[in-house]
């Protein structure tokens, strides 16, 4: 059985994992430009990483999650690998590498020793940021119920203060209270740069909302009953902060994530006739579907007219499948697509717009990790499903609650990436990571049963 951890240890994990998510909150809301903060981040991160692993390793419950951890090692093995140094003999052979080879043949220059990557300055920088992400991922492998659930408070804190945020920036006229100087200005963003990242938070935030709150079902104490009021109100502020911000992917993927949501709090509630906790929470997201639909739904279905602008994703997708294809097996580098994609977007296509990302992780992953990378997500897909399965068929109980709820996260994380980039900012990764090793320990004995 694995070892205990004293108290006071847990407190210092505590606190080192609760500093950790507030700086990514505060400083990793943008996916570019943002080096310095990023490595504050990073260095954040450090101790984390340090306190996770060596708890994994003395109490011996990493035999336990052998293949979630093999398949972190995958993840920050990919850029790794593509940094080493490869003869010229080797480099040169590699596929879509025959501009560069020109051009080296055109300024007089011999081929020298390179990497595989096309960009290894930012695939160093990208293997750096999985960092944070990584560290919460080990910590929370060998954390209690309770330190989980208070990490999961801090991003829903994160979620109510960034809305309010967004409404302060709405009310200061679109030009003030934008904590980043590349951003949608003009659109409530939050802490982020990109408005829709905001959305992929409140949505993520949803599920574990709507199951703290119907859990109150099983706790019949009056403090208990503040759950269901904080429950209810955040998903009633969860429909209102969609229809400020707008974001069409957000719109979209509320109501299947409401549904789900729904769903496990029912679970959570003794899977029963519906009671006061679910009637409560599905009663504040009905009120407030019905006040947007009665004051904000024709802006929300202005942001859906595709005669108003084209949809530039789009148009540059089959651009960047175009050029994954010519950098197969191992891909151009991680971090590369911006480099990648300017050097073969059609001169038709250029206008002021700036294509950063594919907003298609992966598609992206596809370009920059090539066959590695497109395994590994099926090796994720693999694993979240028999995590998925155990979790759902599990009865209510503090842990299991926890984990359908991550469950449901994870996935509109997942679907958001098909049409963005939401990972690729520190908030987010951190977020996935937390809900992914609350999900690996379904099927797990908890810590009820361990103690």
């Amino acid at each position: 059985m694995p070892s205990k951890v004293s108290k006071g240890q847990w407190d210092i994990a505590a606190i080192v994992a609760i500093i950790l998510l507030a700086l990514s909150v505060v400083l990793g809301g943008a996916s570019r430009e943002h080096a310095l903060r990023l490595a504050i981040v990073e260095l954040a991160a450090l101790p984390v990483l340090v306190i996770g692993a060596s708890r994994l390793i003395r109490s011996g419950l990493w035999r336990q999650h052998r293949f979630a951890l093999g398949l972190l090692a995958a993840v920050a093995a990919i850029p790794l690998v593509q940094l080493i140094p490869l003869p010229p003999a080797v480099w040169t052979g590699l596929p879509g590498r025959d501009e560069l080879v020109l051009a080296l043949e055109l300024a007089g220059l011999q081929p020298g020793w390179a990497p595989l990557s096309l960009t290894p300055d930012l695939t160093w920088g990208s293997a750096l940021a999985l960092i944070p992400p990584a560290a919460v991922f080990l910590l929370v492998l060998s954390a209690s119920h309770t330190l989980s659930s208070r990490l999961v408070g801090v991003y829903m804190i994160a979620a109510v203060v960034g809305v309010l945020l967004g409404a302060a920036q709405l009310a200061s006229g679109g030009e003030r209270l934008y904590p980043w100087e590349t951003t949608s200005a003009g659109s409530v963003t939050g802490f982020f740069a990109n408005r829709n990242h905001l959305a992929t938070l409140l949505l993520a935030c949803l599920p574990f909302a709507a199951v703290f709150g119907a859990a109150t079902l099983r706790h019949r104490a009056d403090d208990r009953r503040l759950a269901l009021w904080f429950g209810a109100l955040f998903m009633g502020l969860v429909v209102i902060g969609l229809a400020a911000i707008r974001s069409r992917a957000g719109v979209i993927l509320f109501g299947p994530a409401a549904i789900a949501s729904l769903l496990a709090a029912w679970v959570a509630a003794g899977r029963g006739r519906p009671g006061p906790a679910l009637i409560g929470l599905a009663g504040g997201v009905a009120a407030a579907v019905g006040a947007v639909a009665l004051f904000a739904l024709p802006p929300i279905l202005a942001r859906f007219d595709v005669q108003s602008a084209p949809e530039g994703r789009f148009e540059g997708w089959p651009i960047v499948a175009a050029a994954a294809e010519t950098h197969l097996p191992l891909g151009s580098g991680v971090g590369s697509f911006d480099a990648v994609f300017r050097s073969v977007e059609p001169l038709e296509q250029l206008d002021p717009t700036f294509f950063n990302h594919a907003h298609n992780e992966y598609l992206e992953t596809w370009l920059e990790a090539g066959w590695p990378g497109a395994i590994l997500i099926l090796a994720f897909l693999v694993w979240y499903g028999r995590r998925l399965w155990s979790a759902w068929r599990a009865g209510p109980s503090r842990e299991r609650d926890l984990q359908r709820a991550a469950s449901i996260a994870l996935l509109v994380m997942l679907a958001h990436s098909a049409v963005d980039y939401p990972l690729r900012t520190a908030t987010l990764a951190c977020l996935f990571a937390l809900c992914a090793a609350i999900l690996e320990k379904a099927g797990r004995p908890t810590d009820r049963e361990l103690a």
